[in-house]
């Protein structure tokens, strides 16, 4: 006969540390890759490192130098200093930089960069060639490939690119630069194409940085881009903005309605054949949910039992999840759907026979089905007027 215990000291606690937060991502990291000199004038980063931007001096120090005070430029400094130009400015900024001109082996760097979520190339307008047997993709063709690619692995990223600025204004301008970056419409709705005829700096990544900059939720048209020039001359006619935008590429301009002279996003579409995920906002949007569920629910997997009590918990926290998100104006509503959870909350006597499959099925795969309804309201992105004269 084990030996009696003492009741003292009559209750005994156990203190239980909190459980751990949920991962967070900033919709509004990114990342700049491109060419720098491969001796002291490109700084002490090595190629193909993501090396994180807090302040120009670290933009200096790993992608440039000073000499006698003034800083020895190039490319991805010159995209690096625009990237904080901008206000507000993207969450964090990594920069990367090129082993002569394989832009693939630089992105590559970043796969393992989890947080990044915007990607761009310094200053570079050309569209390249895509992959070719042993061959990588190169220039603009090797961020939409990597674009993609990371996408469809689970990390969503988005890549900004423009249409060459030195492209001449003519008749044609507008089919001339569709058919020119046509190599880079991404079925996947993945990448954004500006257009800044003139400019005098890389508007691709001044364009990825303000984007960085808004909420998810916020449209990106009319909002502002800051340290780009645009000459007067050079700027676009109604016509070719309207053309443009048709072809879902982001015009940018200096609309006569907004005081003073400033560059802004005259569209806010994504540079895709796919006309269900056609603007910048409501994919941001998605990206961002999808990464909260993912971050959300992980602490569920071999925890949550496939019972009435296991599938409540995972409908309630879901809702934990999405309805912060509803009370921020960020989407609209939700409803949530667990086709288990719907039959086990059916008395068993009054099941049928496909009832009962779909429970058995479920719990000999042990997987769930979980179906989100996310109702998200667009933003205006153009108001048509009837102005009525009465006499």
């Amino acid at each position: 006969m084990a030996a009696p215990v003492a009741a003292f000291p009559f209750i005994e606690v156990s203190i239980v540390p909190p459980p751990p937060p949920l991962a967070q991502r900033s919709p509004g990291v990114v990342a700049i890759v491109g060419k720098a000199p491969a001796n002291a004038d490109g700084g002490a980063a090595s190629a193909n490192t993501p090396v994180q931007v807090e302040t120009l001096d670290d933009a200096v120090t790993n992608f440039a130098r000073r000499q006698a005070g003034n800083v020895v430029r190039n490319a991805l400094y010159d995209s690096l200093e625009l990237a904080t130009l901008q206000d507000p400015k993207p969450s964090r900024i990594y920069g990367v930089k090129v082993d002569g001109d394989d832009y693939a082996a630089a992105l590559a760097g970043l796969e393992a960069a989890d947080d990044v979520t915007m990607v761009s190339l310094a200053n570079e307008p050309a569209v390249g060639n895509a992959a070719q047997g042993n061959n990588p993709p190169t220039d603009l063709q090797a961020l939409k490939a990597h674009v993609e690619t990371m996408s469809a692995g689970g990390q969503r990223r988005i890549g900004f690119a423009m249409v060459d600025p030195a492209t001449d204004k003519s008749p044609t301008y507008v089919k001339d630069v569709q058919t020119a970056v046509g190599p880079l419409l991404s079925s996947t709705s993945r990448m954004v194409m500006v257009a800044a005829r003139g400019a005098d700096r890389d508007v691709a990544t001044a364009a990825m940085a303000a984007v960085a900059g808004l909420p998810v939720q916020a449209s990106i048209v009319l909002k502002k881009i800051l340290g780009v020039i645009m000459p007067v001359e050079k700027q676009y006619s109604p016509a070719e903005i309207k053309g443009l935008s048709e072809a879902n590429i982001v015009p940018i301009i200096d609309p006569a309605l907004i005081v003073g002279e400033s560059l802004h996003f005259a569209d806010g579409r994504l540079f895709t054949s796919d006309a269900s995920l056609l603007y910048v906002d409501l994919l941001r949007t998605l990206d961002d949910i999808e990464f909260r569920l993912r971050a959300g629910l992980i602490g569920l997997i071999g925890d949550a039992r496939i019972t009435k009590p296991g599938m409540t918990l995972l409908k309630t926290q879901v809702d934990g999840i999405l309805g912060p998100l509803k009370r921020q104006a960020v989407i609209d509503d939700y409803a949530i759907q667990i086709p288990v959870l719907d039959i086990l909350n059916i008395p068993e006597a009054a099941r049928t026979a496909t009832d009962n499959s779909i429970v058995t099925d479920a719990r000999a795969n042990r997987t769930v089905d979980l179906v989100i309804d996310v109702i998200i309201g667009p933003a205006v992105s153009r108001l048509l007027v009837s102005l009525v004269a009465t006499f």
